[in-house]
C-alpha cells in the first residue's frame, strides 16, 4: 500500500463481486473511500465488510435513472464529491446470430452502454476537475468472438465513447480510460458455461490455452491496473485502452 489516493472518494458501480470488488478493495487499500453498487442488498453488504472501513454500500441499478439519482445526491450529502468513477456495471450472454431477440437486444444495450452513458452523465455535476473516469471494456470489443456478437457491440461503444468525452471534457482536465479485460476468472465469466462443475471448468482450460502467459487472469489483476487510472501516476494516460489479458488481443 502507497496510499496513492488518500483522501479522495472513490465510486465503483457493479462493485459487490468479481472485478468490481477487487478494483474497490484496491482503491480502498490505497487510502479512498470507496462507494460500491449492487442490485442485491445481501451480496452487497458482504462486499462492503470485505472491503474493510473505507468501503460504503447503496443498493442502485444502473439501468435505472431514478436510482441513479438517488445514488448521487446520497454520495452528494455525505461525501461532496467524487475523485474516481469507475463505470463498471454491465455483463452480457451469448447468443449466435439468427437467435438474436430483441429483448436480449435491449437487455444487453441498456446494461452496457445507456446505464454507462448516464452513470458518467450524472456524476459530472459531483466529479472534481481533474478527475479520473474508467470505463469497463473488453478483448471482445476488438475481436470477434462467436455467438457475442451482441456484448462485443456494446463494448467497441464503451471504447469510443472514452475518445469522445475526453474532448468533451477537456476544459475540466477530467480523464478518462478505459480498463479491457481478457478472460478473468469470475462467476459472470464461469457461468457463461452454465451451471456444470465440469464444463466451467473446460472454458476455463480453454480460454487459457489462448492466452499467450497460459493461464487466465485473477480479479486483483485489473484491480491494480484500475488504481493506476484512477491515481497520478497516469496523469498523462488519456482516451486509452488499457488491456489486462495476458496478450490474449494482442498477437
Amino acid at each position: 500500500m502507497t496510499n496513492r489516493l488518500e483522501g479522495k472518494v472513490a465510486l465503483v458501480t457493479g462493485g459487490t463481486s468479481g472485478i468490481g470488488l477487487a478494483s474497490a478493495r484496491a482503491l480502498a487499500e490505497e487510502g479512498a473511500t470507496v462507494y460500491i453498487t449492487g442490485r442485491r442488498q445481501a451480496e452487497l453488504d458482504a462486499a462492503v465488510k470485505a472491503i474493510g472501513p473505507r468501503g460504503r454500500g447503496v443498493r442502485s441499478d444502473a439501468t435505472k435513472m431514478a436510482e441513479l439519482d438517488a445514488l448521487f445526491a446520497q454520495i452528494k450529502q455525505q461525501a461532496g464529491h467524487l475523485d474516481v468513477l469507475f463505470a463498471n456495471a454491465g455483463g452480457g450472454t451469448m447468443v449466435p446470430l439468427g437467435a438474436i431477440t430483441e429483448e436480449h437486444f435491449d437487455e444487453t444495450f441498456n446494461r452496457n452502454v445507456k446505464a454507462v452513458l448516464f452513470t458518467v452523465q450524472k456524476a459530472l455535476p459531483l466529479l472534481v476537475d481533474g478527475a479520473s473516469i474508467i470505463l469497463t471494456g473488453s478483448t471482445a470489443g476488438s475481436t470477434g468472438t462467436p455467438a457475442f456478437s451482441v456484448y462485443s457491440a456494446t463494448k467497441a461503444a464503451v471504447r469510443n465513447f472514452a475518445r469522445n468525452w475526453v474532448l468533451d471534457l477537456k476544459d475540466r482536465r477530467i480523464r478518462v480510460n478505459v480498463v479491457s479485460p481478457g478472460p478473468i476468472r469470475t462467476t459472470g465469466l464461469v457461468e457463461l458455461a452454465g451451471d456444470n462443475k465440469e464444463q466451467q471448468d473446460g472454458l476455463l482450460a480453454y480460454l487459457a490455452s489462448l492466452v499467450p502467459m497460459g493461464r487466465v487472469g485473477e480479479p486483483a489483476e485489473v484491480g491494480k491496473a484500475v488504481v493506476f487510472l484512477a491515481s497520478n501516476d497516469s496523469s498523462f494516460v488519456n482516451g486509452a485502452e488499457l488491456f489486462v489479458d495476458g496478450g490474449v488481443a494482442q498477437v
